[in-house]
């Protein structure tokens, strides 16, 4: 094994150093369920832009609130451009940093906190490696494109976590722009107060729940986002979906059937969908595709978290198989 450069080890002290400062100003997010199983790494996953990263740092402010230092919450990011190259083999020096900036922690328990780990290749074995550290709990994010709950399952062999991060719903969207009732929902006040909530609610299905699409006038983030910027950012959220998440990393050489279907979705949420009517239409406009390939553009879709299928509520199995099912994008602002 090489030894690692002196300028890797000064990247690690620069951003183990970095990671001391008070993490940024956020909307708390409210996620349903356990965040934390014992000896087991959190793996935070969900569509691109749904605010990950930014739980990640929740998770930090509500460990610090209880009295953890930001000493023994060392947060990195491989995405930083001081990092570029680096495999496996140089994450044990990051540990050896960080003991020696913080020669006071030794024996006190450390949560890691890795955002978009999987760039480094053989991450897999090292965050298993710390989760057998006694004192150590992991917190992984990353890129839907390399991050999913099957491949969670494999690299960590079951000892992973998984927490899904959907965009802002409507309470947390309301909390984002501070308005007064965004705590209590309840439609039970003035009639003015009743109109000032269903205004908002229309909003928010047009607008959706992505964080950086948000106006919030409260704190001057985004403010200015006007309706043509919104959209155009909303697009680039699904043609990186598509060519990132699905043809990137599926391999996927028919991308005519793939915006069919992506239109599809997008344009008909909630409606009846059968893969066999929606291969007989491609076939009717002249797009050649196989129909197990819809299938597998289908799966693709939902792995990348880009919309949901449901099925037919049924005990029956076969019943559930046989009836059309329904597709949902993940956030109504794509519709």
């Amino acid at each position: 094994m090489d030894a690692p450069s002196p300028i890797v080890k000064q990247a690690f002290r620069e951003l183990l150093a970095e990671s001391a400062s008070p993490p940024p100003v956020f909307t708390p997010r409210r996620v349903f369920g356990p965040v934390r199983v014992q000896a087991k790494a959190t793996a935070i996953v969900g569509m691109r832009r749904a605010g990950k990263t930014t739980f990640l740092h929740q998770l930090r402010e509500g460990r610090q609130a209880q009295g953890v230092p930001l000493a023994r919450l060392p947060f990195v990011s491989f995405e930083d451009e001081r990092l570029a190259g680096i495999d496996a083999t140089h994450l044990r020096t990051l540990v050896n940093e960080y003991h020696r900036l913080h020669p006071g922690v030794a024996d006190e328990p450390v949560m890691w906190c890795f955002d978009e780990i999987q760039l480094v290749p053989g991450w897999e074995r090292f965050v298993r490696r710390l989760l057998d550290t006694p004192g150590y709990e992991v917190i992984v994010t990353g890129s839907s494109a390399a991050l999913l709950s099957q491949e969670i399952a494999t690299a960590l062999r079951g000892r992973a976590w998984q927490v899904l991060m959907h965009p802002f719903s409507f309470e947390e969207a309301l909390r984002h722009q501070g308005a007064p009732y965004g705590d209590a929902l309840a439609l039970c006040g003035t009639s003015r107060e009743q109109s000032q909530l269903e205004r908002a609610f229309l909003d928010w299905l047009a607008v959706g729940g992505f964080p950086e699409v948000q106006e919030s006038p409260a704190r001057q983030v985004n403010a200015g986002v006007d309706r043509a910027t919104r959209h155009r950012m909303l697009r680039d959220y699904v043609d990186v979906a598509m060519l990132r998440d699905v043809v990137e990393r599926h391999n996927v050489r028919n991308v005519v059937a793939l915006r069919w279907l992506v239109r599809h979705f997008l344009a008909n949420a909630g409606s009846l969908f059968s893969v066999e009517k929606f291969h007989a239409t491609l076939k009717s406009q002249g797009v050649a595709v196989a129909k197990d390939t819809v299938h597998q553009l289908v799966a693709h879709l939902q792995d990348c978290f880009l919309v949901r299928i449901v099925w037919m509520e049924s005990a029956s199995e076969r019943q559930r198989w046989v009836n059309p099912r329904k597709a949902y994008p993940v956030d109504t602002g794509l519709i």
